[in-house]
């Protein structure tokens, strides 16, 4: 039975901005642990090291939910879980479907904390013939034949993609057709959406190449307050590089391509 569309969380038309927005759950991270310890409240600085940004920064966030605490007090910890479940709407129950069905998707479909957090995976959606039926976490994986139908049965606003690459974008816009209207992306490559289709990209490679960055810095760092110069062992081997264009289009126009010069 198709439960319709829920109206999405008022944050945008209230004037939260995205930095706030996009802090929203780390607060709420952080105030679900004290809650769960039974602490009643908890002050500014106590609860901005807990989830790692400064107290200002955090007065100013919970001053667009018009929650400014008690002088001397604190915050109320129950009363800000709600507060904040509330704006991300999280006090509905969202349906998820994640389409492919591999180990990460498998992973995902097995996760426990996402009923806990508002979220109820309804549907897995895999390409591969032999996967239609078999059970991943107690629900059986359906065939992308029939995304559509699975999407409107289940009144999922919300898809997951966890397909190699090359099928990402397919699949992006057969959700999109079918009416999702939020996509996370586990697939390492750009999606292209239409207005009015939110999408947040979750790639562990870009992560880990960035700690690989701070890893070099610090080697460099320790190097030189040592005496030694930090050895660069592609120095030699590295041509010069330019930009070229290449023809294809960005979001901000011709996207250039680097090659060696």
């Amino acid at each position: 039975m198709a439960t319709g569309r829920t109206h999405r969380p008022a944050t945008r038309s209230r004037g939260i901005p995205e930095a706030t927005v996009a802090r929203l759950p780390l607060y709420l991270r952080a105030l679900t642990a004290l809650s769960e310890r039974s602490v009643p409240t908890v002050s500014s600085e106590e609860l901005a090291a807990a989830a790692g940004v400064n107290s200002a920064k955090l007065r100013k966030d919970f001053s667009y939910l018009g929650s400014y605490g008690t002088r001397g007090v604190g915050y109320d910890v129950e009363y800000l879980v709600y507060q904040i479940s509330r704006e991300l709407g999280l006090t509905q129950d969202w349906p998820v479907a994640i389409v492919g069905i591999g180990n990460l998707g498998a992973a995902l479909a097995n996760y426990g904390g996402f009923a806990s957090r508002g979220f109820r995976v309804a549907a897995l959606i895999d390409a591969d013939p032999a996967m239609a039926g078999t059970p991943v976490a107690g629900i059986a994986v359906q065939h992308t034949d029939d995304l559509d139908r699975i999407i409107s049965e289940n009144g999922v606003s919300i898809g997951v993609i966890t397909t190699p690459p090359g099928a990402a974008q397919q699949v992006c816009d057969r959700l999109v057709a079918a009416g999702v209207t939020s996509i996370l992306n586990f697939a390492p490559t750009v999606l292209s959406v239409p207005d009015g289709v939110d999408v947040r990209k979750v790639d562990l490679s870009i992560e880990l190449q960035i700690l690989a960055f701070h890893e070099q810095r610090k080697a460099g760092e320790e190097a030189a307050a040592d005496g030694r110069a930090p050895v660069d062992t592609d120095a030699d081997e590295a041509p010069p590089m330019r930009a070229t264009p290449t023809g294809r289009k960005g979001p901000d126009g011709d996207m250039p391509a680097v090659m060696p010069a």
